[in-house]
Order: structure tokens, then sequence, then C-alpha cells
């Protein structure tokens, strides 16, 4: 006869009550004898009916069903991430799966769960309630869950994706905040007062930091493309951005003070402009954030950040009347979609634009004009004298 009890974790509030409570979530072991043979072994759920359901199965087939062995969590992550690198995953998103892992590997060990079939809806409830991520980032977090146990599901080492049953979390998009023409001029204007180490101004070191701004203000590139930027990518006044699915390759026309403010200091090193090439990617990009950081603070710009130089850039384009899908393809978004979701919400400078603009089509409205007591050619004439 085969009996079922919990097997109390060491941090259990009940573990001192024994076999008797059965009413915690630690998870559900088996004990006694089957056709003679003395059994010990985890039934691995915490489900009081789902552990009976499967005593019962047992007892009637005469023996347990033999199973594979269960995939632990470090070697799913590891499968996943290996499976990852294969599809062609960048670099910096399998650096965000790696941290969900390890976040995930440390609350695995802390349950005291071996295997990714012991996690249930309650426990990836659990998983989630122990973030302190919010918003956008939760989102983008729970997503990378759900990919994980997607992955192990149709492996065939777990039933059901438990991370599927999870609601998304309430995310407000935040508004496109892009730098206005008086902030940007503050931003150049503090580039001057920039002080070295020494606290010397208008040294190489600020004269840099006004070519980094530039250059993110009038190319779209992202922070971290920016301070890798390679020389090899600046030809005349073109810059290359990326390559296309195509084959085609994708440029941006800069504006002549911009290559003239490149120019005007020696790259940092012969391969780039404002790296040396050694170390990693993201440690040159959190220096420049640094100094930008301490650029907006002398600027008096809040609540600015690197990105919004991007959204300059954009917006700018939108105003003056370029296509979104062009916009998309000098963005480097993978979609159309994409471009639409960060830079289609209406903006200020748009409504004020498009009220200009109908202001302009009545000037030879014929009813505006009768109304006002002229005609076209009246009104023409007085244009004209005006």
């Amino acid at each position: 006869m085969l009996t079922a009890f919990r097997r109390h974790r060491k941090t259990c509030s009940h573990k001192g009550e024994g076999r008797k409570y059965r009413r915690c979530r630690c998870p559900i072991w088996v004990d006694g004898f089957l056709n003679g043979v003395e059994m010990r072994k985890t039934l691995e759920t915490r489900d009081w009916e789902k552990a009976q359901e499967t005593i019962r199965d047992w007892e009637a087939e005469g023996a347990p069903v033999p199973e594979a062995k269960p995939a632990s969590i470090e070697d799913a992550c590891k499968q996943f991430e290996i499976d990852a690198k294969a599809r062609g995953l960048r670099e910096p998103t399998l650096k965000k799966y790696r941290a969900l892992f390890r976040q995930l590997q440390v609350f695995a060990k802390h349950k005291g769960l071996l295997f990714l079939k012991q996690w249930d809806l309650a426990t990836v409830r659990d998983f989630r309630a122990a973030w302190l991520d919010s918003g956008i980032s939760a989102l983008k977090k729970l997503e990378r869950l759900r990919a994980l146990f997607r992955f192990a599901h149709e492996s065939g080492w777990i039933g059901e994706n438990p991370a599927s049953k999870l609601k998304n979390p309430k995310v407000t998009a935040p508004p496109t905040m892009p730098f206005s023409r008086e902030e940007m001029v503050k931003i150049l204007a503090a580039c001057e007062e920039y002080p070295d180490n020494y606290g010397r101004t208008g040294q190489q070191g600020a004269k840099r930091l006004r070519a980094f701004v530039l250059l993110l203000r009038y190319s779209g590139m992202r922070i971290g493309d920016t301070a890798a930027c390679a020389t090899a990518q600046v030809k005349g006044d073109r810059l290359f951005l990326y390559t296309q699915k195509t084959g085609v390759p994708v440029n941006a026309k800069l504006p002549p003070f911009v290559v003239e403010a490149l120019c005007s200091v020696p790259p940092v090193s012969s391969r780039y402009f404002f790296w040396t090439g050694d170390g990693d990617r993201d440690t040159v990009a959190g220096n420049w954030r640094r100094s930008l950081r301490r650029l907006f603070d002398l600027a008096g710009v809040e609540k600015a950040h690197p990105h919004r130089f991007r959204d300059t850039f954009a917006v700018e384009l939108l105003l003056a009347g370029i296509p979104l899908e062009r916009i998309s393809i000098l963005l480097g978004h993978s979609s159309i979609r994409v471009t639409e979701r960060h830079y289609s919400p209406w903006i200020r400078a748009r409504q004020e634009q498009l009220e200009a603009d109908l202001e302009r089509s009545w000037a030879l409205d014929p009813i505006l004009l009768t109304q006002t007591k002229g005609t076209p050619e009246v009104h023409r004439k007085r244009e004209a004298v005006n």
C-alpha cells in the first residue's frame, strides 16, 4: 500500500508537524510497498488530488510507469541559450535571458526545486511576485519567462506551460519625449563648459562629447551603436547604419557640421571614433551615459536621457512630412509596427502643425471669403498690398 505525504521544506513553518499536516505547498512524496517492492520517491507535484490520482493509477497497473529522466532547471536554461544563439539572437538579448535564468535558479534553490516540471501556476506566480520590475520591464521579463517554458514544453520536458496562464502587467506607454530645439541649444552650449579631470573647459574631451551628441541627434542611432561607431562607417557625409535582409545597405546622410565635428577631434582608436576597442561594448556605452548625465545636469535639462536624441531624430522627420515607413528603415526597426507603436501617438508639435495647415487652406476658401465680404481675387490683391 502506498501513502502520500508532504515532505516539508526547511523554510516551511509546519515542518515540526510532520506528515500529518497537508495544507502547505511543500512537494508531495509517496512511501510504502507496491508488488512487494519498497517505494519512497517524489511524485513531482504539489497538488494533493493529482498525487492521489497518480497513486491509484500505479496501484491499478501494478507498477509505476517508467519515465524519462526529467530536465533540471539549469540544463533547461543552458539548452535554451544554445538554441537562442542558433536562432541568431543578439548578445544584448542573450544577456537579458541570462539575468532571468540566474534569478530563476536562485528562486528555485530557495524553494527546493530541482526540475522544471516541478513548476506549476502557483510557483510561477510566486516567482513573478518576487520581481522588483514594473511596467514595460516586467512585461518584457514575463515574455522571456514564457519563452523558456514554451521551449521546455515543445521539448517534451513539461506537460504544459504554466507561464502562459499569467496575465500581463498593466503597462502605460510613456509619451515620446523628443528634445525641443531650445533644449538642444542648451545641451550643445553646455559642451563648451564641460570640464575635464583638471577642471579645464574647451578641451579635446569636450569637443569629442559635442561630436558624440551631434552624431546621436542626426543619425538616430542608439547610444551603444554610437559609442561603437567605426571610422569605416563614415565616408564623406554618409554614415553606414546596417545592411537589410535583402543585402542592401542603409546609409544616413549627415549634415556638414556633424561631419566637421567628427573630423575636429582625433578618433579614440584607429577603428573607432569613441571607443578604444578594448573591453565590453556595454561598458563603453555605460561610460558615455555617465558623461551625458553630467552634461544634462550642466545644461539644466530635466528628465533627459540618451534615447531622447533618437526620439528627436524620428519626430523631426515626422514633422518634416517624411513617411513613417521610411523613418522605420532609418531607425532599423524590424517592422513598421514598431515605429507606429513608438511614434504614432499624437504629440503637441504635430497638432500645432496640423492647425497651421488648416488655417492656410482657408486662405482661398470661397465660402469663408464671402462671409468676410471678399472674393479670392480681392483677397490676393490685399495680400499683394500687404
